[in-house]
């Protein structure tokens, strides 16, 4: 699970209904948010928004073409150059962010209700979810008067100092396993600091990020600051990122994608920002309460039905409590609750599509191909409850190695392979072995070893003695193919503003 740790977050469950969704009724339809103003793209083209739980749709949403990005790159160009956010004092645009987080949580039900229906998730992490959305606008809008730029004394006579100013036109791209969540991480950051933003959802999950647009106008963002646009990323995706007046990408994905953004943002030098792909490790040594690591691993592969970047989807157990390990591992995994993500109780829903279950269904397959042990789990779920979603029982592999394409490919599913280890330095060299490196988790009652293999984990976030990794006020972001800048804490405002240094000369005239 994506865990985000907050103190003082209310799950407020009497809000306001301010969003019509899908309760069994006719499907809602949703335009694009541009300029201030809800609008259909330019063809009058729509898709089906799903609800994975049953695999029936439950809303229309515009398609955008090119013309439409175009339009919203425009109202974003001009927000930001000729508009008044960007001049605006740090301290204004705070106030603002503080009436959107207040917002939120006042609408808290309603998003969260919508978020489980389209992405599929229980509705218990959803609440968490929008509650730690509210909290992210309000953790910027404190950060931003405390984000200072710096003197420099210099080899001339006079003044030097460092400002950070906006950097300009800001696309963000979110991903359907966390919609409204990584939308919030990277819209709040981006409009403190003075951008002009372009949101776009993944077309599998775009219900809630809309709901952005519509709390904006009431939290007082001027129009043309933040806009909307739905459709896929092969159209709608692909004309933003190489749309000229875009200067700053954040995306959050899949690998390959974020490549290509990155071959793409080349041609005109766009600043980006990548979080990508996770085959994150989960290190459990003898000397570890390992009962109760086990329990405690269990959501950190399979929270989100292990749809989840950060899931901990390699468990490297040493050798003598490898079998005490792997038995109350799926002892835990027995007792979780699959089911309706509507239900207060469901501790894992379905996949977010059919598509995605047949997919990490084909990566069982292939994991008993390779040689590894299918010990629990793994199978297509079609009675009762589960008969018209994509819901699959969560994997357990054991006797795997880490050269198994199970065990170096992303999943983005409930699959766990238990991988027994002797020696700590090949072990390192093991957790280290493979292109990703994002999050991960390690199990020791021994300081010093606790501190000398996170050292040596590449990682960009790491748990000790827990499965929690990701912080609002922490950096987020990854190593290698994992990733490029980080999200949240006080890094996020770097990746959305330039430095700018200016000297004043105070020397003689002469």
């Amino acid at each position: 699970m994506l865990s985000i740790y907050l103190a003082g977050v209310p799950n407020e469950k009497d809000c306001t209904v301010d969003f019509e969704i899908e309760k069994g009724m006719a499907m809602t339809t949703h335009d694009l948010f541009i300029q201030g103003k809800w609008v259909p793209a330019q063809t009058g083209e729509t898709f089906e928004v799903m609800n994975p739980a049953v695999t029936e749709p439950i809303a229309q949403v515009a398609k955008a073409g090119e013309r439409d990005v175009d339009d919203a790159v425009r109202a974003a160009r001009k927000a930001f150059d000729e508009g008044p956010w960007p001049k605006m004092l740090a301290s204004q645009r705070a106030s603002v962010l503080f009436r959107f987080a207040n917002l939120i949580r006042e609408n808290l039900e309603e998003i969260a209700q919508a978020e489980s229906r389209n992405v599929g998730k229980p509705i218990s992490d959803s609440r968490d979810e929008v509650g730690a959305g509210a909290y992210c606008f309000e953790y910027y809008a404190g950060a931003i008067t405390k984000f200072f730029g710096e003197t420099i004394p210099v080899s001339k006579q006079g003044f030097d100092y460092t400002i950070h100013v906006p950097c300009g036109v800001v696309a963000a791209i979110v991903p359907w396993n966390f919609p409204f969540a990584m939308a919030c991480w990277k819209v709040a950051p981006a409009l403190v600091t003075g951008n002009a933003v372009i949101l776009k959802p993944a077309s599998y999950t775009p219900l809630s990020a809309l709901f952005l647009g519509r709390l904006a106008q009431e939290a007082g963002i001027p129009d043309g600051v933040l806009n909307i646009i739905t459709g896929p990323g092969s159209t709608a995706g692909n004309a933003l990122v190489a749309h000229p007046g875009v200067d700053k990408i954040t995306f959050t994905g899949e690998t390959a994608t974020g490549c290509t953004i990155m071959k793409t943002a080349a041609e005109d030098i766009k600043r980006v920002s990548l979080e990508l792909g996770g085959k994150s490790p989960n290190i459990v040594f003898a000397d570890a309460d390992v009962e109760h690591a086990a329990r405690n691993s269990v959501m950190g592969v399979y929270g989100n039905c292990g749809q989840d970047c950060c899931a901990r989807s390699r468990a490297f157990v040493e050798q003598s409590v490898y079998d005490e390990f792997v038995d109350a591992f799926i002892d835990q995994t027995r007792k979780t609750l699959i089911g309706d993500p509507m239900d207060d109780a469901t501790q894992i829903g379905p996949m977010v599509s059919m598509h995605q279950r047949d997919t990490v269904r084909g990566y069982i397959e292939l994991g008993q191909k390779e040689g590894a042990t299918l010990a629990y789990g793994g199978e297509i779920l079609t009675d009762g409850t589960y008969a018209k979603g994509s819901y699959i029982r969560p994997a357990v592999f054991t006797q795997a190695t880490n050269a198994m394409r199970i065990s170096q490919e992303e999943i983005f599913g409930p699959v766990l392979n238990v991988i027994p280890f002797t020696d700590e330095d090949e072990m390192i060299r093991q957790v280290n072995g493979t292109k990703y490196g994002l999050s991960g988790s390690l199990w020791t009652n021994d300081l010093s070893k606790a501190l000398r293999v996170a050292n040596q984990v590449r990682s960009g976030v790491l748990g000790v003695n827990s499965s929690s990794s990701v912080f609002i006020e922490a950096p987020f972001g990854g190593f290698k193919q994992s990733g490029i800048g980080r999200d949240l804490g006080m890094n996020s405002l770097l990746n959305f503003t330039e430095v700018k240094n200016v000297f004043i000369f105070l020397g003689d005239k002469k």
